[in-house]
This record gives structure tokens, C-alpha cells and sequence, in this order.
């Protein structure tokens, strides 16, 4: 059965509230980005204590840690990089989740505009790192493929994945993100990537750049959702909406706009009578 997650540092930095309103909305699972203005992996060990025992408290489970690990050029010091990595690797284990969300490495910072074919090598490189880093401590890498990092198009997607080749590196799907590329998500992007396939993001784009809830753009969320649940489809659909604003690190919605996306989102799994939990 899929599950609903959801960015829920787009509610509020609070994390009360945060929780009032997934509560209200049914929604069981949080990807942690981040608490009371915090970067979960800036939080400290008491924080990220406090963190679960009021989900746990509160019957919600922590889907994914939503790091921005990789959301840095790619000649960034490797090795500074690799101390936040595995601050992200402790946090998972804390909160007993199988995932982290991650990216692909920007242009070099000495050369912003270059082919991303000249840094191709540095930036398998550095997952190749990452993933077996990941393997070793049990957690799965889910890859996102944001505007502007290397995988931000289908085919570099692919060519990541195509050489790393490791269990613990897989895709997420997030429709709106390859809009803002250019690229077609459903059925072009889907496809491509299906083999690795282990996440959805939920937001939706329309033609003229404006970001609203699933199915009121051009993301054909409802024929997506379709070929989910005929490909079998078990994992997490997580909102992550930015209706209001849609920063390089963090999105919001407020608690009004997100409830509009997490209602839009159920109003087409039931249209469909699939069931989530």
C-alpha cells in the first residue's frame, strides 16, 4: 500500500504544528528537512531525541531525512562534505528511517557554466562515495533531480544510475522539478528511470512557471498515479508543494496552501479508489 509523507517544514518551523496539521490531514510520515528554522543536519543530538519522541508520541514516522546532501558544487572540499554525509547517515539510524534524500553536485564554482560532461567523472566520484558509505550503515540514497544539478535531466539520471549500480542509490520522481528542465515526466522521464524508481515527490508545475497542487498542472498527475499502481507501486507519495515560496535549500506553503496540495493530492487517489495510508 502507498503511503502520504510530507515536507512539513512547508507547514510551519514548528514542529507542533507541523504535526497538528498532518494530523489533520492524515498523513503518517514526515521527511525531516527541518525543525524551529534548523537544518535537520544542523540539529543537535538533543534535538533530533526531542524530534522522535514527539513523532513517535504522535503515531508519525520519519519517511526520509531530506538533506541537502550533494546540493553543492562539485569541487566543494570532498571531505567537509563527507562529515555532514555522515551526520545524515547518524540521524537516519536515530530515527529509523531507511532513506535520505540527496542531489547531484552543481557546476563547479570556479566554472558555473561549464558542460556537465567535463565534471561527469568528479561528481560519480563523489556518489560512488556517498553510496557505498550508505551501503555499509544500511540506508538507502534517493536521489532528486533538481534544476541545475547534474541529474536534473532524464538522461544524466540515467547515466548516474547506469553507472553506480548499487541498491543503495535510487531515483525519485519529482514531475515538476523535470518541467522546470524542460523535460517530459510522464510518460518520458517515468520510463526512463522506472528500473530504479523508489520515490515520488508531489508538486506540480503549470506552463507558465507557477507551482500548484498535483493535477491543476502539467505534470498529468492523474496518469501518472494510473502507472504507479499498475507498475505496483509501494512506496511513498510525499508532498512537497511550494505554493507559496520555493527557495534553493527550502519551499514553503503555510498551513493553508499545504492543506489545498494534501487535499488535491487525496481527492486523486480516491477519484482512482487507491488506497493509502
Amino acid at each position: 500500500m502507498i503511503r502520504l509523507s510530507a515536507f512539513a517544514d512547508e507547514i510551519s518551523p514548528d514542529l507542533n504544528e507541523q504535526i497538528e496539521v498532518l494530523k489533520r490531514e492524515h498523513i503518517h510520515f514526515i521527511e525531516l528537512r527541518g525543525v524551529w528554522g534548523i537544518n535537520v543536519l544542523s540539529l543537535s543530538d538533543e534535538q533530533v531525541a526531542e524530534v522522535g519522541q514527539t513523532l513517535k508520541a504522535n503515531g508519525i514516522g520519519v519517511a526520509a531525512i531530506a538533506s541537502p546532501i550533494g546540493k553543492v558544487p562539485v569541487d566543494f572540499a570532498f571531505e567537509e562534505h563527507l562529515k555532514q554525509f555522515e551526520r545524515a547517515l547518524t540521524v537516519a539510524q536515530r530515527l529509523n528511517t531507511a532513506y535520505i534524500r540527496m542531489f547531484s553536485f552543481y557546476a563547479p564554482a570556479s566554472q558555473p557554466d561549464a558542460d556537465p560532461a567535463s565534471y561527469r567523472e568528479e561528481v560519480l566520484r563523489r556518489l560512488g562515495v556517498l553510496t557505498e558509505r550508505a551501503q555499509a550503515a544500511g540506508v538507502t540514497l534517493v536521489h532528486e533531480n533538481e534544476k541545475d544539478i547534474y541529474g536534473d535531466t532524464i538522461a544524466r539520471n540515467v547515466d548516474i544510475f547506469q553507472a553506480i549500480q548499487s541498491p543503495a542509490l535510487r531515483s525519485v520522481l519529482d514531475p515538476a522539478n523535470y518541467l522546470q528542465c524542460e523535460q517530459v515526466p510522464y510518460p518520458d522521464a517515468y520510463e526512463a528511470t522506472l528500473p530504479w524508481l523508489d520515490y515520488v515527490h508531489v508538486k506540480d508545475v503549470r506552463a507558465d512557471g507557477t507551482l500548484v497542487p498535483a493535477g491543476e498542472g502539467e505534470g498529468h498527475w492523474p496518469e501518472l498515479l494510473e502507472r504507479l499502481r499498475k507498475d505496483g507501486y509501494d512506496g511513498f507519495l510525499a508532498l512537497e508543494p511550494h505554493l507559496k515560496a520555493a527557495g534553493q535549500f527550502q519551499g514553503f506553503s503555510g498551513p493553508n496552501l499545504f492543506q489545498s496540495a494534501s487535499q488535491a493530492l487525496q481527492s486523486l487517489l480516491k477519484k482512482m479508489d487507491w488506497e493509502y495510508a
